[in-house]
């Protein structure tokens, strides 16, 4: 079994670059975890994890990642994408949600944090708050948003 991360980094960032692969690697650069590599997770943050605001994970590492992201070719339209991190009460885990798609980093916050508001209410949880970041980008030739909750040791 894999050691449970006990940290968590929220991020976000958004680049255009020549290709698609190109503009996804650069918002990764511009959200501060460009140099890691990601292993996606879904959305569970480990019970007493601490949030701490910058990463400090030497280059190269496995890093488990929930994150959110999109990638457009059409000039002119808006993106986003957004994660929030739901804290129970309880002091039990916590709920991660990410969100992308077109509209501003605002509809994108707003939907992540119903997101978590609707997971915590399934488990029958009270939600005690909710950390979030968004991101928005206006496409001008290949552009991608991505926000992210990094989990680290």
């Amino acid at each position: 079994m894999l050691e449970t991360p006990r940290k968590f980094t929220l991020l976000a960032g958004t680049a255009e670059g020549p290709t698609r692969l190109n503009a996804f690697d650069n918002a990764l650069l511009a959200a501060g975890i460009g140099n890691l590599n990601l292993v996606r997770v879904s959305s569970i943050l480990p019970p007493g994890a601490i949030e701490v605001p910058r990463l400090a994970i030497p280059e190269g590492a496995l890093t488990p990642t929930a994150y959110g992201t999109i990638t457009s070719e059409e000039p002119g339209v808006a993106i986003a994408a957004a994660v929030a991190v739901g804290i129970g009460a309880d002091g039990r885990y916590g709920i991660i949600m990410e969100y992308s798609g077109h509209g501003t980093s605002e509809d994108a916050e707003s939907m992540v944090r119903t997101m978590v508001a609707e997971a915590f209410a399934t488990r029958q949880r009270e939600l005690d708050r909710v950390l979030a970041r968004a991101v928005g980008h206006t496409v001008s030739r290949i552009g991608c948003a991505f926000a992210a909750v990094a989990l680290w040791y």
